[in-house]
């Protein structure tokens, strides 16, 4: 990329993923002008799954080095939720675990023994280490002293201290599934105080304050200046929320973004107060928190982990352009044949969670097969759309809204909503930059979804009916 374009910076957005890391340089007026990107690799301590921390400081230093001479004025720290990272005399303790490591049993049963209802939370009982809270009741017993003495941080906020040297807590990140949030008294859960983690949070700022200079350590590596300010920054599917607030039509009137990546998440913007304590539960739902404190009904699975768990790695991607036409042919044939996947691949997520996962009718053909995960995905998503009481617009954003069958699938499927995708892919990163400057308007325009050629309702009825659904 031509160094006059990277002299243009006006900020950096630095956005962890879990499982891509991502920097980003943009422009004042909200275009990006240069992009790295670092797949995220498995760690584990003391035989526990953990986070990246090690790789990603060394390779996040090497990248904001590539802007030395950008002018960047701002970096804004963007994060995957359900992590979180402690401090132990300004150092991070331990690396912080990887939300899919299995947490023992019997911790885990003492555990929900503690928590909150969901009435008080909006927070499912998840899975793994999916609430924060289970992280942390089991990593008091693993680290007892550390954990007496620590400073938390969720994990948008890690890397903001990373970063800055100041330490803070930010409602996107605690709202997330985490336990420690009452999003109708917007402070922390009966449990979070009766456990005692609410005072060892880090204290509470804004998703937009700034939280401090950039480190004179780590401006000297990077060549950055000095002066550049670092954000609180926020929870990456509410930077996704924030981006497509940027479009006038999702702006205003009921709206829901379908954020797209190795999670589905949708989160409703209700045109009005919607009571969010009768939420399914049990089906995967929860409330977010947005960057302004309010509450956001949602749901989510586990879409792009269990579309790759089909396509498996060495095939091509469903998202790939040149092969959209193909799969978008295959699609009689699988309406024919009665080929269809039933719910869930990834048992314990999504709205049907005790679903063990099969094939009807599993077709032979590479893209008839790379069709039907899409047409799955869209079932899938229809029903977690349906839980949240969607309606009027729908945005998909994200990697698989480049994917015809999906998006036209969920089109077909909700045909009372105008169903958008946006023309960009660093709807997340655009999200953080408007944390900055509200009035951001995404360069481009939404283009809106056509159904697709072939009527799937008799399809979506036998899918519904292999799985014992009725019908919402």
């Amino acid at each position: 990329m031509a160094e006059g374009r990277l002299n243009r910076g006006f900020a950096i957005i630095v956005d962890i993923g879990k499982t891509l890391s991502k920097v980003s340089l943009w422009s004042r007026d909200g275009e990006i002008l240069d992009r790295q990107v670092r797949p995220n690799q498995l760690c584990t301590n003391l035989g526990v799954r953990c986070l990246d921390t090690a790789g990603i400081e060394k390779w996040l230093i090497e990248s904001l080095g590539r802007y030395a001479s950008s002018g960047a004025q701002y970096i804004v720290p963007v994060a995957h939720g359900a992590g979180v990272a402690t401090l132990v005399r300004n150092r991070l303790a331990f690396p912080p675990i990887d939300y899919e490591q299995a947490i023992p049993d019997e911790v885990m049963d003492a555990y929900r023994a503690e928590r909150d209802d969901f009435a008080a939370t909006g927070s499912p009982a998840l899975p793994d280490g999916l609430n924060i809270g289970s992280q942390l009741f089991w990593l008091e017993q693993l680290y007892p002293a550390e954990m007496a003495a620590a400073t938390l941080l969720p994990w948008a906020q890690y890397w903001a201290w990373f970063l800055s040297g100041v330490a803070a807590t930010e409602v996107t990140s605690l709202g997330c599934h985490s336990d420690l949030w009452s999003p109708d008294g917007s402070q922390f859960s009966p449990l979070a105080e009766r456990m005692g983690w609410a005072d060892r949070f880090a204290p509470l700022r804004k998703a937009a304050d700034s939280l401090g200079a950039l480190r004179p350590e780590l401006a000297e590596q990077t060549g950055l200046s000095s002066e550049i300010r670092v954000l609180a920054g926020l929870h990456d599917s509410n930077a996704a929320l924030l981006a497509a607030r940027g479009f006038d039509e999702i702006a205003l009137g009921d709206s829901t973004i379908l954020s797209t990546g190795t999670w589905f998440i949708a989160m409703r913007l209700p045109a009005e107060e919607v009571a969010t304590g009768s939420l399914a539960e049990g089906r995967d739902c929860l409330v977010n928190i947005d960057a302004y404190g309010r509450p956001v009904p949602s749901a989510r699975f586990m879409g792009g982990r269990e579309i790759e768990s089909v396509i498996e790695f060495d095939t091509r991607r469903v998202d790939i352009k040149p092969d959209q036409p193909a799969l978008l042919a295959a699609v009689p044939n699988i309406i024919r044949s009665g080929s269809m996947l039933l719910p869930t691949l990834a048992p314990g997520f999504g709205p049907y969670p005790t679903g063990t996962g099969e094939w009807i009718a599993r077709p032979d053909d590479w893209y008839e097969r790379r069709a039907a995960v899409c047409l799955y995905s869209a079932l899938v998503a229809d029903t977690m759309l349906d839980l949240i009481g969607a309606r009027d617009r729908l945005l998909i954003e994200g990697r698989f809204a480049d994917a015809d069958v999906f998006v036209r699938a969920l089109a077909s499927l909700r045909p009372d909503m105008a169903v958008y995708t946006a023309n960009a892919h660093n709807d997340v990163s655009f999200g953080a930059l408007r944390l900055i400057d509200p009035s951001l308007k995404p360069q481009g325009s939404l283009s809106r979804v056509q159904p697709l050629d072939d009527d799937i309702s008799t399809y979506r009825s036998r899918w519904l009916a292999g799985i014992g659904e009725p019908a919402l």
